[in-house]
């Protein structure tokens, strides 16, 4: 991030005093973060846009409430991983993973369907289908499971950052992924074994 850019927390502290300019900043800044967080959840990106808008919301409707206990970005983690949850939930409600059913030949074990629309900014074109796999393998992770290995292994943020987002300890975090790595390792047991990372 460039350093002429106002910090996260002063835009927040001018949007608590009803400053929208510093709202378009802070939105600026942090759209394409929040949206390929969210992608890493829905893999769809009209999904991942109207996530991304719901987390804006929220920020707005909440910069009151932020009171600086935490960096803004972990402030603003913690709300894009809680939006996209609520967004996976009610989608499950709702039944809309019934394309899926059929994904793989049975016979030749190749994909029968993938989303049309799948495409995550930060993994190269290439390694597109070998990513669509993976994200389909950590959609059957636990919410925790799933959260802790996206905010690491795909948002790239440490540990103790994940933590914080989490509001869990570091161990659990370090336990979360371990068991996540093992569920990952199962799944993928014949595909692409070098990238879940231990």
């Amino acid at each position: 991030m460039m350093n002429n850019l106002p910090s996260l927390s002063l835009l927040i502290e001018e949007l608590q005093k009803g400053n929208e300019l510093a709202f378009r900043e802070f939105y600026n800044q942090t759209k394409s973060r929040v949206f390929t967080l969210a992608l890493g959840y829905v893999r769809n990106r009209e999904d991942a846009e109207e996530i991304t808008q719901d987390v804006f919301v929220e920020v707005f409707r909440s910069a009151s409430s932020f009171k600086g206990d935490a960096s803004a970005t972990t402030w603003l983690y913690r709300i894009a991983v809680n939006k996209s949850l609520d967004f996976l939930k009610h989608k499950k409600r709702q039944k809309r993973f019934a394309f899926i059913t059929n994904l793989f030949d049975n016979s030749t074990g190749e994909i029968l369907h993938q989303p049309t629309d799948f495409f995550h900014p930060g993994i190269a074109l290439e390694n597109q289908e070998q990513a669509a796999i993976l994200f389909r393998a950590i959609d059957k992770l636990s919410d925790k499971q799933k959260t802790a290995f996206i905010l690491t292994r795909i948002e790239g943020l440490t540990n103790i950052e994940a933590a914080g987002v989490m509001t869990v300890t570091v161990g659990a975090i370090e336990s979360l992924l371990q068991r996540a790595n093992e569920n990952l390792k199962k799944q993928l047991s014949n595909f692409y074994k070098s990238i879940v990372v231990s």
